[in-house]
């Protein structure tokens, strides 16, 4: 009897020495993974400040995700605040002495919004920048140009606390920061027509998927608190959330209010800018996600 309990005694200890060696590595490999260089070729694009421009650019910044990390004024706000040790809030974009954009300059702002790079080269670790990298050349020009013409707004620095678990996941590489998402390689995006098109619906589905997954299909949104709702599958078939929607409108209420045609709240969902998409673009978005090959759900 007091072998067994000194064995158990002893593997005891050797799980909690074993535990505690793998959060040093761990964490080692999570800062030296934060301050690696990503080296990515970038071009500046034209960023022009006509009306016909800026108007564009604020559609993009509150329609495209901006306003969930970096608030409707641009000053920035907190996100993520799970309680246990997770806080992320964004930085306060807008122009002034002191500000994260301060001093971009034309690549800066394409380095950091397509590539998910620091001006110095590092990583970040939270921006949707898979989500950016398809923006065309005009419609990057354009979120550029708007949020350069914000007013000047009190406000700080990005906030990133990450939680012990989540640092893990990091460093051991189940978590990717924005800039290893993204195949750096890809042109811009080409123009395509605005209309309810599936063509054009394809363009706009390019904001889901920081959360949805390349494919579309859903699952555990990496990095997000543990009480976050998995992201749904939007593939047709067994099982997709898709099934919800009998047409178009149905599906656009939904993005509107928040809710689904049984009532029922959808949470996650940053439905702060998705109901601000316009009717083409969110038709195009229904139409586009009819005709997406269907993946098992969490499949990316």
């Amino acid at each position: 009897m007091k072998r067994w309990v000194k064995w158990v005694g002893s593997a005891g200890v050797a799980l909690v020495v074993l535990a505690a060696g793998a959060a040093l590595v761990g964490t080692r490999l999570a800062d030296q993974k934060a301050q690696r260089l990503v080296k990515v070729a970038v071009r500046p694009v034209a960023v022009a400040a006509d009306a016909q421009s800026l108007e564009r650019g604020k559609y993009l910044f509150n329609s495209r995700g901006c306003v969930d990390c970096h608030g409707a004024s641009g000053a920035g706000r907190e996100f993520v605040n799970d309680g246990h040790g997770l806080r992320l809030a964004g930085p306060n974009i807008t122009p002034g002495e002191g500000k994260v954009v301060a001093r971009y300059t034309p690549e800066d702002w394409v380095r950091t919004v397509r590539h998910g790079v620091k001006p110095d080269g590092r990583p970040l670790f939270v921006m949707p920048s898979e989500d950016y990298n398809r923006l065309t050349d005009a419609d990057l020009g354009a979120l550029v140009a708007y949020v350069r013409s914000l007013p000047p707004q009190p406000g700080g620095a990005a906030v990133l606390e990450l939680s012990l678990p989540v640092k893990l996941l990091y460093g051991f590489g189940a978590i990717e920061d924005a800039a290893q998402k993204i195949d750096h390689s890809l042109p811009p995006a080409t123009a395509v027509a605005e209309g309810v098109t599936a063509a054009h619906g394809a363009y706009v589905a390019n904001m889901c998927i920081s959360c949805h997954g390349p494919g579309l299909s859903g699952g555990k949104i990496p990095g997000a608190p543990p009480d976050w709702a998995a992201a749904a599958n939007l593939t047709p078939g067994e099982g997709s959330s898709m099934t919800r929607y009998r047409d178009a409108g149905q599906f656009v209420a939904m993005l509107r209010s928040g809710k689904r045609p049984d009532g029922t709240a959808v949470t996650v969902m940053p439905f702060e800018s998705l109901r601000e998409l316009n009717e083409v673009d969110a038709q195009a978005l229904y139409a586009y996600l009819k005709t997406v090959p269907a993946r098992p759900f969490g499949q990316r």
